[in-house]
């Protein structure tokens, strides 16, 4: 339903910064925006590239780095970029859903008629089947979905409208409604753990689901998660989907990463 898959890759930045350029190459090469649909707003084939501080690295480093990887997307493949979060050239450009507001078909047209949405790297006009690149750098983002035990989108879209953060609810705390798989599903984008931990969410949640009537049944994490910020025996770890620490955790995925060819 998302229509949307997630890759992490880890290592030097140099390494780092090829790959994203490359795959953000490939994504344009094989996916074609008129065709595709999903739940989850997208601009760009490569719809995010955020550049995040694992080790022996700053913020600052990875917003230059995120920088660099744009303009060379853009070189290679022809498809703009708008910088995001530290990364941003422009302070109404720092917020990721605010850069994709109006999502690949409205953000076309605005930037033919607006000057202010078109693209900081390339352009005017998208890519027209790529669209265009979000690039930014930012700290390390849990993207969590909970579903709940009834098909009710508009009770989860409900939710999630009271539940994130520029909606008066919980800092740091992104999140939508959606039906995915015929269940109704809040999906979620805590952008610091140590400000708003996953058990604070949930807590949260949990009281507003159940105030509705509605129980959360299952969660699934998309990506990787770091090791401080798994809450073993915890509610909302029990619940998830096929969760195991040596594949879902970033620092074990580290000691053993995926076999190349």
């Amino acid at each position: 339903d998302h229509n949307r898959s997630v890759v992490t890759i880890a290592g030097s930045p140099a390494g780092v910064v090829e790959a994203a350029v490359l795959a953000a190459g490939k994504a344009a090469e094989l996916i074609d925006l008129t065709r595709q649909t999903g739940v989850h707003p997208r601009i760009g084939a490569a719809d995010v590239i955020p550049f995040v501080p694992v080790s022996d690295i700053s913020l600052e480093h990875c917003a230059l780095l995120a920088r660099q990887a744009g303009e060379e997307i853009w070189r290679r493949y022809n498809v703009p970029i708008y910088f995001y979060e530290a990364a941003a050239a422009r302070p109404d450009r720092a917020r990721l859903e605010d850069v994709r507001q109006g999502q690949f078909e409205g953000l076309r047209e605005a930037a033919r008629r607006d000057r202010s949405r078109r693209p900081d790297v390339g352009g005017p006009d998208l890519h027209p089947t790529a669209g265009a690149s979000a690039v930014g750098a930012r700290r390390f983002l849990i993207a969590w979905n909970v579903f709940l035990d009834k098909p009710d989108v508009a009770l989860a879209r409900s939710l999630a409208r009271e539940v994130r953060d520029s909606g008066g609810g919980l800092k740091g705390v992104k999140a939508l409604g959606a039906l995915v798989r015929g269940r109704a599903q809040i999906s979620m984008n805590l952008t610091d753990f140590r400000l708003t931990s996953p058990s604070v969410v949930y807590a949260d949640l949990k009281r507003r689901v159940e105030g509705r009537g509605a129980r959360i049944v299952e969660g699934e994490l998309i990506g990787l998660i770091p090791e401080a910020a798994v809450e073993q025996n915890s509610e909302w770890v029990r619940q998830l989907e096929d969760f195991s620490s040596e594949t879902k955790v970033l620092e074990r995925r580290m000691e053993r990463p995926l076999e190349w060819p």
